[in-house]
């Protein structure tokens, strides 16, 4: 009785806080881009510090390599052309004054090797703080394609947990994908993502949200989003769990009840959305 009580209360905490994530990252979509900007911003700092935390002990840098995690999605969300141009060059010296305090403050610091902290800082800033950043260009371009990319990554991930949980019980199992870094990851479950997020995409079609790609009629446009977002996204999602893999950890935090850090809710995101990008100027230049 006890043991199914807490299995209840650990289900309600994620149901909830899950519930809780898709509303703030909705509605501040939906609500005003400069609201998703500094949410971005936020999460970008939680990100980075997460990440500063997992791959070697505290130092002075990391304080401000947060910060210019914040200050980098800043300075992008204004050079989309948000604000000014004095408020954009702002912005960008920050960031550019904060990036070299990153890496000059390790000459105080005794304790460290400078060149594995100097890495993981910089890996921190190219492959967590700026594709944060770049949601934000996508998002001034157009906030229904990048609500899109969340809509679209979480139904893929529904649909490859559904069909992978479903073709494991079959005899022989499933094919998996890289049983060394996510033995549950399969190319069924793969399959199963990228059909249900191809599928769901007629929706949005429908209603317009992907006019801005006016190269490719609407369900055209839907279709390669979603093909595009479910790799990229499934992609992303197990570089962050070779990452933890090697490690040794579970989880990059404990930021959402039930569902680990901001990591772990947007690693699919940190590939997808420079991918997406790609794919748009691609048709841009075409």
């Amino acid at each position: 009785m006890q043991q199914n009580w807490k299995i209840m209360t650990e289900f309600g905490k994620r149901t909830l806080s899950g519930a809780v994530y898709v509303a703030v990252v909705v509605g501040s979509i939906v609500w005003k881009v400069d609201v998703f900007a500094v949410l971005s911003g936020i999460l970008a700092f939680l990100a980075v510090r997460e990440f500063n935390r997992l791959t070697h002990p505290r130092c002075l840098m990391d304080i401000y390599s947060e910060l210019a995690a914040t200050a980098l999605v800043l300075a992008v969300y204004c050079l989309a052309g948000n604000t000014g141009l004095p408020v954009s060059l702002s912005m960008v010296a920050l960031y550019a004054v904060l990036l070299l305090l990153m890496l000059v403050s390790e000459l105080w610091d005794k304790n460290t090797n400078p060149i594995t902290v100097w890495g993981n800082i910089l890996i921190g800033q190219t492959m967590i703080a700026l594709p944060f950043a770049l949601m934000n260009v996508l998002g001034s371009l157009s906030p229904w394609l990048l609500l899109a990319v969340f809509v679209l990554i979480w139904v893929n991930d529904s649909g490859a947990y559904c069909v992978g949980s479903l073709t494991a019980r079959r005899k022989g199992g499933n094919h998996k994908m890289f049983p060394r870094v996510s033995p549950k990851k399969s190319w069924e479950g793969l399959t199963g993502g990228i059909v249900l997020a191809m599928a769901t995409s007629i929706l949005p079609a429908h209603f317009g949200w992907f006019d801005p790609i006016t190269q490719l009629n609407g369900y055209v446009a839907g279709a390669l989003f979603a093909l595009i977002v479910s790799v990229s996204g499934t992609l992303g999602d197990l570089m962050e769990s070779l990452f933890k893999r090697s490690l040794g950890v579970k989880d990059s935090g404990k930021f959402l009840p039930g569902h680990g850090g901001v990591l772990d809710r947007f690693d699919s995101l940190l590939l997808a959305v420079p991918a997406v990008l790609v794919f748009l100027l691609i048709l841009a230049a075409v």
